[in-house]
């Protein structure tokens, strides 16, 4: 701050100090308070209450972007090596056995090729719509299995995870065909389409 000449004259201070008042005002209004307050943490966020237990509910939920942690699940984070591109199948039955072998090799750990369990866990239905690139362009539920409905997702993410299919061109349309998925007790599926 400037040091304030008292040899000055009286009019001339006077002035001075009238037009530093406000700003000394200002600066006031800004400055923190005199004896500061210490800070004292936030308390911790309290707890979320604790979700249902799986003993809770009869049916697991149905998860999109990531179903139930089972065996079949579990493949999906352990890489493969790439799927042969696909061929161009002549018709509709050469198509549907290309595409239940291509679902079993895109799923080495989650699907299975021998003699189907008795009892079954679950047997969802999915219609597949398909563009003409083999690429999925819809996929439709036929049949919801009334135990473990998880394994509709899994067939789901099955499906789309083995895409493409190869070029549709040759077939008549539309573009769709429906597979049966057998599931076991570990939630590993089958093609039905394996066994025709």
């Amino acid at each position: 701050m400037p040091c304030i000449d008292h040899a000055q004259e009286p009019g001339r201070l006077r002035r001075r100090l009238l037009l530093a008042l406000p700003a000394a005002g200002a600066l006031a209004a800004c400055s923190p308070p005199e004896r500061a307050v210490p800070l004292t943490p936030a308390p911790p966020p309290p707890a979320a209450p604790p979700g249902p237990t799986p003993a809770a509910s009869s049916t697991p939920p149905v998860r999109a972007s990531s179903p139930a942690s089972s065996p079949a699940s579990s493949s999906a984070a352990v890489r493969h090596p790439p799927l042969a591109p696909p061929q161009a199948a002549r018709n509709w039955d050469e198509f549907r056995q290309q595409a239940a072998r291509r679902l079993v090799q895109a799923h080495p750990d989650g699907s299975y090729t021998g003699p189907v369990a008795e009892p079954l866990l679950a047997i969802p239905v999915l219609e597949v719509e398909l563009n003409a690139d083999g690429s999925v362009r819809r996929i439709e539920v036929l049949r919801h299995p009334r135990q473990a409905r998880d394994t509709t997702q899994l067939a789901i993410d099955a499906v789309r995870r083995a895409a493409p299919y190869g070029a549709m061109t040759r077939l008549p349309r539309p573009w769709k065909w429906a597979e049966v998925f057998l599931f076991d007790e570990q939630r590993r599926f089958k093609p039905r389409t394996l066994d025709e």
